[in-house]
């Protein structure tokens, strides 16, 4: 069975060294195809926090495929927030701030949902939304369909409703045509799964929110500890499991597992 790991809002300038050292050992054992790293990689987007963030998915031996959060745009350089936005993003990680990741399991297409004139909420263009569903058009027939934002596109009460990705609403519709199964992402640093089929009528398949933690950061919400996802696919199963860090052990733990019901029967199948 082949096996992603999607971490998100690590905020390097605030990580538990214990957990991300746990994380470490969670990712040799799991021998993951790909970490997705779904934003906020960074507090303050200086360039020691990158080089940490850098340092430490090395240490988790797998393929990263990493997009910027709000905190990963320098928020009190002006200057740099202005005219190079992301340039420690892509120092650290790369030039491409929407990769893409195809193999016979896998199809995961990043989206770069931050705006240098936005605090932290976050937006998708209708470039970007036809950009995405046209990539998820060639998809093969055997592999999951992944797209990876930093704001959510679904939440589970009206207290994060202001955090929802700006045009979600849009795009999920869009990406549902086109073949998507999954939206992934992070940002509010809640984990969970929501069926977007049942959020949102008229969807052309069944297509799920899949919603990362925080995955070392001590910025903790009150019910929720560090966290990550690990999305299984083989055997004609898919599934999502999501770990948390448990503190008496100082190890991640699997506490919950969300069978994935997908329509293989839908536009671009």
């Amino acid at each position: 069975m082949s096996v992603l790991l999607q971490i998100s809002d690590t905020h390097f300038g605030t990580e538990r060294a214990p957990v991300a050292d746990a994380l470490a050992l969670l990712s040799a054992q799991l021998a993951p195809e790909l970490v997705v790293l779904s934003g906020d990689i960074t507090q303050r987007a200086t360039a020691g926090q990158f080089a940490a963030a850098r340092a430490f998915c090395q240490r988790l031996q797998a393929p990263v495929l990493a997009i910027p959060g709000n905190h990963d745009i320098p928020l009190l350089n002006l200057p740099a927030r202005l005219l190079w936005p992301y340039a420690r993003h892509c120092a650290a990680f790369g030039p491409d701030l929407e990769p893409v990741h195809a193999t016979p399991d896998w199809l995961v297409v990043c989206v770069k949902t931050t705006r240098r004139w936005r605090h932290k909420h976050g937006q998708v263009s209708r470039e970007q939304i036809a950009r995405v569903a046209a990539r998820l058009r060639q998809a093969e027939p055997g592999q999951l369909r992944v797209v990876v934002v930093h704001q959510p596109v679904a939440v589970p009460t009206p207290r994060d409703a202001n955090d929802l990705l700006r045009a979600h609403e849009a795009a999920v519709h869009a990406w549902a045509a086109a073949g998507a199964d999954v939206v992934a992402g992070g940002h509010i640093h809640l984990p969970y799964v929501l069926p977007l089929h049942q959020v949102h009528a008229g969807l052309a398949r069944r297509m799920w929110c899949v919603q990362a933690g925080t995955a070392v950061s001590a910025r903790l919400r009150r019910e929720a500890n560090n966290s990550v996802n690990v999305l299984r696919r083989g055997g004609g199963v898919s599934q999502v499991e999501r770990w948390d860090f448990d503190e008496p052990s100082q190890r991640f733990t699997c506490v919950a597992r969300h069978a994935l019901d997908l329509d293989r029967g839908a536009p671009g199948v």
